[in-house]
């Protein structure tokens, strides 16, 4: 299809040629979706051909600094992709618990919180619902035969967090608890806190076991994801130091480096 539309296009000294178009034209095109996207493809490269070839004539002077520019670019792009060539094949990407813990202890004031989290147990399901006193009774007890039942019993509900061990940010509570946004924050973040709330989507029943105050130190287990990336960051950048100042010795003692 695209050989019966043209074999090449020129522009000054610059060709478009029908390699260049297989190379970006998808199979799936019917034939008149094919034809207006060669076209478009076609107009669009004469444009930018007639564009750069009217901006090289007027822009004598600044040809040079271009030229600069560019060829810093193409320099940083080989660079760039040589270094992360190098740290893919020889980062210690293993972070264990005892670097984590140790980091933690010793930048601790460098992971203040900048809003509240909390632990707590929640459930959302439908408010009709003929057991719902059987339910809310399950919820609040604190036995692990009726916390397992309640898991086993997961699907019926809308949706749920039995786990209140992890840390989540409050933000994100309301976000999933679209009714706590009317509500006063401060009626809402109390330790040993149940909740219960009916509105028209639903039954909501909420349990919070334990809250942690904005400016208050993050806890180990919240910001481990965070210390894992700060840790394998550092030993990156020392890696590729290191790189570099052995390439340089490298040149220096083979001659391929020196001074005058």
């Amino acid at each position: 299809l695209v050989q019966c539309l043209f074999h090449c296009v020129s522009i000054s000294e610059n060709t478009l040629y029908l390699s260049d178009i297989d190379a970006v034209i998808t199979s799936n095109l019917k034939k008149q979706d094919s034809i207006l996207f060669v076209e478009n493809y076609i107009n669009s490269w004469a444009k930018q051909q007639l564009l750069l070839h009217q901006a090289e004539l007027n822009l004598k002077e600044e040809t040079s600094s271009f030229e600069k520019l560019v060829s810093d670019y193409r320099a940083t792009l080989y660079i760039n992709a040589y270094k992360e060539a190098l740290v893919l094949n020889k980062l210690d990407t293993i972070v264990s618990d005892f670097q984590v813990e140790k980091y933690y202890l010793a930048n601790h004031n460098n992971f203040k919180l900048n809003e509240e989290l909390v632990q707590l147990n929640f459930l959302h399901t439908n408010k009709n619902r003929t057991d719902k006193k059987e339910l809310i009774k399950l919820f609040k007890s604190n036995k692990s035969e009726d916390k397992d039942s309640l898991q086993l019993r997961a699907l019926e509900f809308k949706s749920f967090n039995f786990n209140d061990t992890i840390w989540i940010k409050y933000s994100d509570l309301l976000n999933e608890i679209d009714y706590l946004k009317k509500e006063n924050k401060k009626n809402v973040l109390k330790k040993s806190n149940f909740l219960q709330k009916e509105d028209s989507l639903g039954l909501y029943l909420i349990t919070i076991k334990d809250i942690l105050k904005r400016n208050e130190i993050a806890p180990i287990s919240y910001v481990s994801p965070t210390i894992k990336q700060i840790i394998l960051h550092k030993r990156k950048l020392k890696l590729v130091r290191k790189i570099e100042v052995d390439l340089l010795n490298d040149a220096i003692k083979n001659q391929k480096f020196e001074r005058y």
